[in-house]
């Protein structure tokens, strides 16, 4: 769905209903920021934030970013530490914060299960969003877009309090040298911070090896898979083969690429199909296959309660029953690598004008690789940022080719874009799975919006 869009209403919403309601775990701490500079409209995130084990850290957060009425809507919102290898004090505090907050939302007042997901590519921030998240008693904790093998030892020793680390992916690092990634929560809470309930763990992936090296690399429990195909939403995992793209330009998926259920089967966890399973006979037919159920993310992010902006629900709605919806898996959208699921809207950065109007800089930082200088530190570095920084920075200008801000433009899709300083706004790109038309089997031909209940009511049909 993308950064906002899963959450906690809906989240919570999809929870109401007894099913596990997800949250997105990517740039809370920057959603946190900003909304609260927006003014905190219903006053739910000082609610959270009231509930958080650290007071004084929820003070300075407050007294950093809220703003009482909101900032002016030509002001830019005021930016905050970026991410990298080694997290600073207010950059720790924001990040538990803000997964604390999210998921607290998304579980208040009732007891059905709350789960978040990670990016594995966004590696820097996910030690400590893992601490937040337990805090507030997440139940499932799934991370895809990536070889997560050392999440489940990880969470093992979060919910002991115990220093985590990872090894960072660093481009170009000497053999023999390893950058980690580090936290520890008793250096954010003190000698007293809480241990908190361990959840359980689904790693994201697209193949029976992967899932089979998941299983036996892990050195902490694996405790459920999320097999996602090629035609969900989002970032996908890249073809395997030779990379060839087809006469529209996209990844072309063959053979090697379909999933064998029956080897995941054998593995002998509880799995979850994604990727075009949105509708009840695919339901149907993954019940029947041995899985446990299916992950949706399509047709919720369209419904009233997902965090997507009106006018781009109601764009999306209204291209779907024009009857010319197209998405196209853009090779090369995404700094991280990734195919990346694109949506064209007319105004939006899938235009190509409006793309290249757009002037280039990485200032959000999310998607970021790692690579390492030539005095042996870590650096930092965008395919999405002015393509001669980017060659500075000893990357290969190439490579800067239709990349796109994949950070800035998924905070427009919920309403948060950042305003530059000559007035202009950072603009959407939309992202969701091949199967967007499904919506209207929910919504009609002529609807205008429905509900999570809405969706979760046709799924299960007489179920």
């Amino acid at each position: 769905m993308g950064v906002g869009v899963s959450a906690w209403a809906l989240a919570r919403a999809v929870s109401l209903r007894g099913q596990i309601g997800v949250v997105s775990g990517a740039g809370l701490d920057l959603i946190l920021t900003r909304r609260l500079q927006l003014g905190d409209p219903g006053g739910h995130l000082r609610r959270a934030l009231a509930a958080f084990p650290d007071q004084d850290i929820s003070r300075r957060i407050i007294d950093r970013y809220f703003i009482a009425g909101g900032k002016a809507p030509d002001q830019p919102f005021a930016g905050k530490p970026v991410v990298g290898q080694k997290l600073g004090r207010r950059v720790q505090e924001l990040l538990v914060a803000a997964n604390f907050t999210e998921v607290f939302l998304a579980k208040e007042g009732h007891d059905g299960v709350v789960g978040i997901n990670y990016l594995h590519k966004a590696q820097a921030p996910l030690l400590a969003s893992l601490y937040g998240a337990m805090l507030a008693g997440v139940g499932v904790v799934i991370v895809g877009a990536g070889i997560p093998v050392e999440v489940p030892e990880n969470l093992d020793r979060l919910a002991r309090c115990e220093p985590v680390e990872m090894k960072l992916h660093v481009q170009g690092a000497a053999k023999g040298q390893t950058h980690m990634a580090t936290f520890d929560p008793k250096d954010l809470l003190g000698e007293n911070a809480p241990s908190p309930k361990r959840p359980l763990f689904f790693p994201i992936v697209s193949s029976y090896t992967l899932a089979n090296l998941m299983i036996k690399k892990s050195k902490g429990s694996v405790d459920g898979l999320v097999i996602e195909g090629a035609s969900a939403g989002g970032h996908n995992a890249p073809p395997r083969g030779r990379g060839e793209l087809s006469e529209k330009g996209e990844p072309v998926y063959g053979p090697r690429d379909v999933i064998d259920l029956e080897a995941i089967k054998s593995l002998g966890l509880p799995f979850w199909l994604a990727g075009s399973y949105g509708n009840p006979q695919k339901l149907q037919e993954a019940l029947a296959g041995g899985a446990a159920g299916i992950q949706v993310g399509t047709l919720f992010a369209m419904c009233e309660e997902s965090g997507l902006s009106e006018k781009l629900k109601h764009d999306i709605i209204e291209i779907c029953q024009s009857g010319d919806p197209r998405v196209f898996t853009d090779p090369v959208a995404s700094p991280t690598g990734f195919p990346f699921k694109v949506f064209p809207i007319p105004g939006t950065l899938s235009d190509p004008e409006v793309y290249a109007q757009r002037n280039r800089q990485c200032d959000l930082g999310y998607l970021r690789e790692a690579y390492e200088q030539p005095n042996g530190t870590v650096g930092w570095r965008c395919s999405a940022e002015e393509p001669e920084i980017y060659a500075k920075r000893g990357g290969d200008v190439e490579d800067t080719v239709g990349r796109k801000c994949i950070c800035n433009s998924l905070l427009a899709n919920i309403g948060l874009a950042q305003i530059r300083d000559d007035g202009s706004e950072e603009l959407p790109l939309v992202t969701c799975g091949d199967d967007v038309s499904t919506i209207l089997d929910v919504v009609g031909p002529k609807g205008e919006s429905y509900t999570a209940s809405d969706v979760i009511d046709y799924l299960l049909g007489d179920a």
